[in-house]
This record gives structure tokens, sequence and C-alpha cells, in this order.
């Protein structure tokens, strides 16, 4: 599948690139001059994350943007002086097509190129895994604005020491690749013309696992997430996981230690 949707503000420009390579889709983000999203752009961005999602031979996604300069500017800020309200059907998925989608349990990449700012920051944070340019930068304005980043005011507390949090949220704080490295937000910094090479390598190494244990890791990640340790591990053996209860019930559970001893591929490395 190859598809071009939702014309940018030129209607012969595609806004959203997808293309499948086997189980990794890629989509690329593609709305000069900043990448930015508006209402009608994040529709179209959830309506690809739905199929994904929906797609059991798609395993992994990355998205990507075009151009060197911004991964996304967050909200088009000119699609909000035309009268689109801050909260805007974004879609199923919310702000940027996956953040909030439900029943996504499929790794989504973020390969970052540039500057992620505002909702593109989000967007960042909502991934399960980030490669990021030597060049990007990350950083939440909205305070400044006089609104503020909603998702990220979820997110970044939970994924930052809380000073450094708070600093991003109040005071519009900036953080380079680098930084971004050393407090966890991003797995690793390549060179920008290395950037795809290695997100599509690591998109790669995830299909190599069994989806249904990639499957079982998310639903756990996603359903412990806000419990402490003994109600997480209560819930873990309450038989309420289905993503997980499936695993533990398939075939690929005896397949993969049976593969690993005969020295041959589990059979999920064909699908």
């Amino acid at each position: 599948m190859t598809s071009s949707t939702e014309a940018s503000d030129d209607d012969a420009h595609p806004a959203v690139v997808s293309v499948v390579d086997g189980p990794v889709l890629e989509i690329t983000l593609d709305r000069p001059k900043a990448n930015a999203i508006d209402a009608a752009t994040s529709r179209e961005l959830s309506a690809v994350f739905a199929e994904f999602r929906d797609t059991p031979e798609l395993r992994v996604a990355i998205l990507g943007a075009a151009g060197d300069r911004f991964f996304s500017a967050g909200w088009d800020l000119n699609a909000a002086a035309a009268g689109e309200e801050f909260e805007a059907d974004y879609g199923e998925g919310g702000f940027g097509g996956f953040g909030e989608m439900p029943g996504l349990a499929k790794p989504v990449i973020c390969a970052v190129n540039g500057m992620a700012v505002g909702g593109g920051f989000e967007i960042v944070l909502a991934a399960d895994l980030v490669v990021a340019a030597e060049t990007a930068r990350f950083w939440l304005p909205e305070a400044g604005l006089g609104i503020i980043a909603d998702t990220a005011s979820v997110r970044l507390p939970r994924m930052l020491p809380p000073v450094v949090a708070n600093e991003v949220l109040y005071a519009g704080r900036r953080l380079d690749a680098a930084e971004a490295l050393r407090w966890g937000l991003v797995n690793a910094v390549v060179a920008g013309g290395d950037l795809m090479a290695v997100a599509r390598a690591l998109a790669k190494r995830v299909a190599l696992s069994a989806p249904l244990s990639v499957a079982a890791i998310s639903e756990i990640g996603r359903r412990t997430a806000n419990l402490g340790l003994p109600g997480a591990f209560e819930l873990l053996r309450s038989g309420q996981l289905a993503a997980y209860e499936a695993m533990l019930a398939s075939d690929d559970a005896a397949e993969g230690p049976r593969a690993f001893t005969e020295g041959r591929p589990p059979r999920w490395a064909n699908r």
C-alpha cells in the first residue's frame, strides 16, 4: 500500500504520505514550511494510524517529516486564526493521529529531523521509540501564548525530573538533541543524513519480535502505568489483560523457545 492523502495549502501537494515496506509502515508529514498540523491533517493522520492498527501484516510504524528544519511546529496557528478551535476534532487518535488511538498495541517510532515544537513535541512524547537528528530541538511555547500543551502536561512530568519538566512547561525551556538523549526522551541521536536509515533499522529489529508479545508488552505498559508494583502484579495475574492472555495461550509461546534450541527463525519472522 502506498497512499498520498489530504492536500496541503497547495492542492497538488499531499500533506500525508504513507508507504509500506514489508511489516513497516512509513508515514511522512509534508506541510511546508513548518509541518504544522491543522484538524483536517490530524484526522488524516488518525485514519492512517487506524489502518495501521487494523492491518495484521503491519507491525511497526515510523512517523517522519519532510525537510530538515521542522519535524512539526505543532498546531497550525493559521488555522487557529481562521477560527479553528483549540478543542477541534483531531480524529480517533487525537492530535497527530496516534497518541490517543484506542486499541493501538503496535510500536510507533518518531524520526525527528528538526524542531519539534508545541504539538510536534507532544507527538514525540507519545511515541514508543524516538530517533533524533543532531539538529533536533524540542520545546513547548504554549504557556507564553495563553494556552497549554495539555497532553504534554500529563506525559512530561512522568518522563523528566519534575523541576526540568516544569521549566519546559512553564517557561518554554528548549532541549537540544543531546539533552533529550541525556534525559531519556530519545533512543538515539544521529547525523541528519542517517536518520531514516537508523529508524528503519530499529523498526526491523522490533518486527523480529513476536507480534503477540509486542502487543502484550504494550497492553501491560498502558494498563499498569498508574499502578504501584503490588497492584500491577495483581493485574498481570488476574486474567484481565486480553493481549497478555492471548500471548500465553498462543503457539508462539512454545514456538519461540523451540525455534531457538533448533537454531532456526521462528514462524512469525516470515509473517
